[in-house]
């Protein structure tokens, strides 16, 4: 399983709607949202074997303006060897 963010952005007009809706899917906690300072948006960090499973925690109507992420974690080693090799 990999880990994806999720973001899910939607207008201010449509905001109550948009949380309405992700709450019908059964994922309203498990979202972060940014709409109470006006950054009309929904994030979940989710565990999936492909961002398209991992978009599917978003309802159908509001999945094409999501996007989603795949997220790594870099070693120190890791870290090391980018620099030696962007010089």
């Amino acid at each position: 399983m990999e880990r994806y963010l999720v973001i899910s952005p939607h207008t201010t007009e449509d905001c109550a709607k948009a949380i309405k809706q992700i709450e019908s899917v059964g994922s309203l906690t498990r979202f972060d949202w940014g709409c109470k300072d006006g950054e009309h948006t929904g994030w979940v960090i989710v565990e999936a074997d492909s961002k398209a499973e991992a978009l599917m925690v978003v309802p159908s109507v509001e999945r094409p303006r999501a996007t989603v992420v795949k997220l790594v974690k870099f070693s120190p080693a890791e870290v090391k060897a980018m620099h030696l090799t962007s010089r």
